[in-house]
């Protein structure tokens, strides 16, 4: 059954993300919107769609807006392109992960201008454990061991 949910789940996405980019025409919907993600119910009877919007926040409710007002269109799509019974109906949700994501990476990337010292990558090759320690294990490694005369 988990194979069937993934194939449904990949032919909605196809199905979404061209309609998204060739056959809505509704203003409010931003250039960059795409689907990032589709999870399925496990009786198939809802699909959740999560878009990615690039831009600011009044973009993305602009953008959901317009998604869930076509959303009897999308799903006629859908309902053509998939062989099942009954079509899942379809809601739309902004992908919050990969909206943290990006607010993870420009933390980062702030961090990188404030503080660029704290990313540099050393130029003397790799860090080696264990060495330049006074009293480490270099000159008491073979205690307790006594060495074999080469014959």
């Amino acid at each position: 059954m988990r194979f069937r949910k993934e194939r449904v789940a990949g032919a909605i996405q196809e199905v979404v993300s061209e309609a998204i980019t060739r056959k809505i025409n509704d203003p409010r919907l931003a250039p960059l919107t795409t689907v990032s993600r589709v999870t399925v119910s496990g009786d198939l009877m809802v699909a959740t769609v999560y878009v990615t919007v690039a831009g600011d926040e009044a973009a993305e409710r602009r953008s959901l807006a317009a998604l869930r007002h076509a959303r009897g269109f999308v799903q006629h799509l859908v309902a053509q392109e998939i062989d099942l019974r009954q079509c899942p109906e379809l809601r739309f949700e902004l992908d919050e992960v990969a909206k943290k994501v990006r607010e993870t990476m420009q933390i980062l990337d702030e961090n990188r201008r404030r503080e660029p010292h704290l990313f540099e990558v050393p130029e003397s090759g790799p860090v080696q454990i264990g060495a330049g320690r006074e009293g480490g294990d270099e000159e008491g490694a073979d205690q307790g061991h006594e060495q074999e005369p080469d014959e």
